[in-house]
């Protein structure tokens, strides 16, 4: 036998897992080790055991036919428990942009998605983990125990060589079924498929001009899939199984699961099955449709299982387990449609019965014999395959792995003989006792779990397997830049208010950078917070500020992705502080705003110094800001901040943009002087400045004013569009339309912004002029629409966001848009169903011009805008709105009374010309 290799670090051995099987078990495991070891920085090695070319992809995900789908949604199949999006999202970046959650996408895509997660991660933990792709088979595994009382597991590998690791994870999928069911003379033909799924194994049946018929043997998932892909013209694809039973479908459009109002646990099989069928008849009543009921028993399967006598256990897989699965494990509907067509033209036949005998021809092919319910039949086919799935009893395997393992005692048969005993997950031994460190997910566990196959159920057994191999090796002290180690600090680094940091310093400098530069409105935020989260995965703030700026800012941030990953390092690595804001931003971003806006409130309460949190809950211009129904609170934050923050130029700038939200314009203008004094790259205080130019009526000196700083300080600016804006506002004013044009050509026209920045200013901008009757010519509301994804104009996380998007499908007289975007502000948040669907309906009035009872909505609306966010520079299109709507209802004195209040508080010779007009 070959010796051990060695390790291969200098000095003494590294610790190392082995993960044996880098199918999706494997890969689910290795993903979640790789990036909790990044996150904790605990160094070790890996070793990925598996002869496949690819690791992720295992047997189910390596088939190139596309009409094999996946049996589970897409919205189900993430990687990670705790971001169940991830795979929609992966999709929708990788040429799939309008998958939904609901759609059963292609098996083959899911296994790229397995590598390329796989790639991330490991790429992701360079530095901390060293990892080695053995593509080879794993044929034993024999445990030592060191003086030191540490076990040593040795390994031997199907090339001769053998490896030792601290840990072993046995990631090996579903044994293989035994052929022993075969009729002797079938077993040895070359016209019998044992396993379908080997490269080739298909490849004589699929020549061209080959029609003979087929038969599987089996009527599951595996059969349905191997039917489709030897389809053909002329061809009969026959199936025979003891039930005869072709799995069920999934609903075209399905249900929530029902859960069962009985508790099921501890009942007897006969009383089990009794209250399974009253469970299935009250759901069928109430909706229909047998499957929510079925979907409702899932979260509680195991459970049900776990209490169940050995006797009952075996009872059920005897007598219900077929038909269980046949309703629990479905058909996707476009499979279901597939199999139908087939079964309909008679190209695919089954039977419920078994093959009791076959003989060969002389051309080759075989003449099979069924005993079926309806009597014995004959046919001749071409091949069989074996389509009975995987085997049950791990005792009948013939994997020299499972074997060995089974033979020395390091592993026992589970219950009824299927798969193995494991302590969540940890092997139990022929003693009982775990004392190796030796798991297993998936598959194996099927005999304690029964549910244990599908991908909901292994990634949350891959996560507790991470955090078990893992737990017991302590962290060392966080990375010196540069390399090394760094001493312990007595003092840790701190963010720009001076609070503390759970990181190392390099990482502290990139997140200090970031956030210095959303404080001043100014580009290169999310490439810095991205380098300080690189430098230390497990640093919680980091992944929170990117996930707020993703949300709230429109920064290319995987938003559930960085908040599920703030969620794990906090809860690993964080002081009260961090915990606190990690809460905010995870309460602020799935659609919770009055939740958000309290803990973001408390969270100040006790942090006022932190500039960060202030920038989020004051509505300037980087951050929706607190959703502020009476337009105070946000102003008596800044107030209470106050003494935290001394007159330092970044809360005298959020000062100054509350004074003039008072109307108090020569207050609000000495503030935002002084903050651009001490620092003249803030963008808060040229923002505030600029409110207060337009809104005091001096557009000129506003206009100056705002090209001189864009041209200079303002150049590095990542708001730079709304400071256009703002410039172009002054333009119109002064209806100076030569002007507007060529501002919106330079400065504002898709090109020169994309994404939700277009959708606010530039769309926004658009509607203005064309009420103002400055937009001659051909009207581009299209373009901006074609640079915002869907999701931001149809369904937007933000009120602020859904306001704008109201505005620009109706620049774009997108009527059926306008009533999407309704039914969204139904479902979300309270400020979009009472602000944002009542102002889609009044825009729709304007669209089918019912213009006294758009006026009488867009009036009823004003009073509640604040609570939208934003200024009221921004809100007051809806204003402008109603003025167009009142003249074109002919309540012109209506128009003519708010144009002169309007006029009271600021000059503009646009509004002065109108209420001429209006007034003669």
């Amino acid at each position: 036998m070959a010796s051990p290799e060695p390790c291969s670090t200098s000095g003494p051995c590294k610790r190392t897992v082995a993960v044996v099987g880098a199918g999706a078990a494997g890969a689910l495991v290795a993903i979640q080790l790789c990036e909790t070891a990044a996150r904790r920085r605990v160094p070790f090695e890996l070793l990925l055991i598996d002869p496949a070319p690819e690791a992720g992809r295992g047997v189910a995900y390596s088939t190139l036919d596309r009409c094999h789908r996946l049996n589970v949604v897409a919205g189900r199949m993430s990687c990670y428990p705790d971001d169940p999006g991830h795979f929609v999202r992966w999709l929708c970046r990788h040429g799939e942009p309008g998958v939904r959650s609901g759609d059963f996408a292609e098996r083959y895509r899911y296994g790229a998605y397995l590598a390329d997660t796989l790639g991330r991660a490991i790429m992701a933990a360079q530095g901390v983990v060293t990892v080695r792709r053995l593509r080879t088979r794993a044929t034993g595994c024999h445990w030592t125990t060191l003086p030191g009382g540490d076990p040593r597991a040795r390994l031997e590998l199907a090339d001769g060589r053998t490896v030792e690791a601290h840990r072993v994870v046995l990631a090996t999928g579903p044994s293989r079924a035994s052929s022993a069911w075969a009729p002797e003379e079938l077993r040895g033909s070359d016209r019998f498929i044992t396993d379908p799924w080997a490269p080739g194994a298909l490849d004589a049946a699929l020549q061209d001009g080959r029609k003979e018929d087929v038969l599987l043997v089996g009527t599951g998932l595996t059969s349905v899939d191997i039917a489709m892909t030897l389809d053909r013209p002329g061809r009969t694809v026959h199936g025979v199984s003891r039930g005869g039973r072709l799995p069920q479908a999934h609903a075209v459009d399905p249900l929530p699961a029902a859960a069962c109002a009985t508790p099921l646990r501890g009942l007897s099989l006969a009383a089990l099955r009794a209250a399974v069928r009253q469970h299935i008849g009250r759901v069928m009543r109430t909706h229909g449709d047998w499957r929510p009921a079925v979907d409702g028993l899932r979260p509680v399967t195991a459970e049900i299982w776990a209490s169940m006598s050995t006797a009952e256990r075996a009872e059920f897989v005897e007598q219900d387990g077929s038909l269980w699965n046949t309703h629990r494990h479905r058909m996707p509907p476009a499979t279901a449609e597939a199999v139908g067509r087939m079964r309909r033209a008679r190209r695919m036949r089954t039977y419920q019965g078994r093959l009791a005998s076959a003989s060969a021809r002389p051309d080759g092919s075989l003449t099979v014999s069924l005993t079926t319910g309806d009597g014995p039949r004959t046919l001749p086919v071409g091949w069989v395959v074996d389509c009975t799935g995987p085997g049950l009893r791990l005792s009948d395997t013939a994997d020299p792995l499972w074997r060995s393992l089974l033979d020395q005692g390091a592993a026992l048969p589970g219950p009824l003989g299927m798969g193995v005993a494991t302590d969540h997950g940890r092997l139990r031994g022929a003693d009982g006792g775990t004392t190796r460190p030796l798991w297993t997910l998936g598959a194996p566990r099927r005999g304690e779990l029964w549910e244990t196959t599908a991908i909901p159920e292994i990634r949350a057994q891959a996560a507790t397997i991470a955090e078990a191999v893992l737990g017991p090796w302590t962290a060392p002290a966080p990375p010196a830049p540069g390399g090394g180690t760094a001493r312990r600090r007595t003092r840790r680094p701190t963010d720009t208010s001076g609070l503390p940091l759970s990181t190392h310093a390099a990482a502290a400098t990139a997140y200090r950078l970031g956030v210095d530069r959303l404080l001043k409105v100014r580009t290169g935020a999310a490439q810095a917070l991205r380098r300080s989260v690189a430098l230390d995965p497990g640093f919680a703030l980091g992944h929170a500020a990117l996930a707020l700026i993703g949300h709230e800012c429109g920064a290319d941030v995987d938003v559930p992705r960085a908040l599920a990953d703030a969620r794990r390092a906090v809860r690993e690595r964080a002081d009260v502080h961090e915990r606190s804001f990690v809460d905010v931003v995870s309460r602020r971003v799935p659609h919770s705003p009055a939740d958000g806006d309290a803990a973001l409130l408390r969270h100040l309460a006790d942090y006022p110094g932190d500039a960060l949190a202030l920038a989020v809950a004051v509505p300037t211009i980087a951050f929706s800001g607190l959703r502020d129904l009476d337009g105070t609170t946000a102003l008596r934050v800044v107030e209470r901040t106050a003494p935290a923050h001394g007159e330092g130029w970044f809360h005298t700038s959020l000062l100054a943009f509350m004074r003039q939200e008072q109307g108090r314009y020569d207050e609000a203008g000495v503030l935002a002087e002084r903050a651009l004094a001490a620092e003249p790259a803030s963008g808060h205080a040229m923002h505030a400045l600029a409110h207060v130019h337009y809104e005091s009526g001096d557009h000129r000196t506003g206009r100056e004013r705002l090209e001189r700083w864009l041209a200079h300080r303002g150049r590095g600016g990542t708001h730079r569009a709304h400071f256009s804006w703002h410039a172009a506002l002054h333009e119109l004013a002064l209806e100076d339309t030569a002007a507007v044009r060529r501002r919106w050509a330079e400065q504002l026209s898709p090109g020169k912004v994309y994404g939700v920045r277009a959708l606010v200013d530039s769309g926004s901008l658009l509607w203005r002029a064309r009420l103002a009757g400055a937009w001659q010519g051909p009207f581009p509301i299209g373009d901006v629409l074609d640079t915002a994804p869907a999701d931001v104009l149809e369904r937007p996380a933000t009120a602020f966001v859904a306001l704008h998007s109201a505005i620009a499908l109706t620049a774009a007289d997108d009527l059926p848009g306008l009533r999407r975007l309704r039914v969204h502000a139904l479902r979300a948040d309270e400020v979009q169903r009472s602000v944002i669907a009542p102002l889609c309906a009044a825009f729709e009035d304007i669209l089918e011009e019912r213009w006294t009872d758009a006026a009488r909505g867009l009036e009823r609306l004003l009073p509640r805008l604040p609570g939208v966010g934003g200024s009221a520079a921004q809100r007051e299109i809806v204003e402008e709105a109603l003025l167009y709507a009142l003249v074109s209802a002919g309540r012109c004195e209506a128009a003519r009374d708010r144009l002169a209040e309007r006029l009271d508080r600021r000059s503009s010779p646009h509004d002065r010309r109108r209420l001429t007009a209006l007034s003669s």
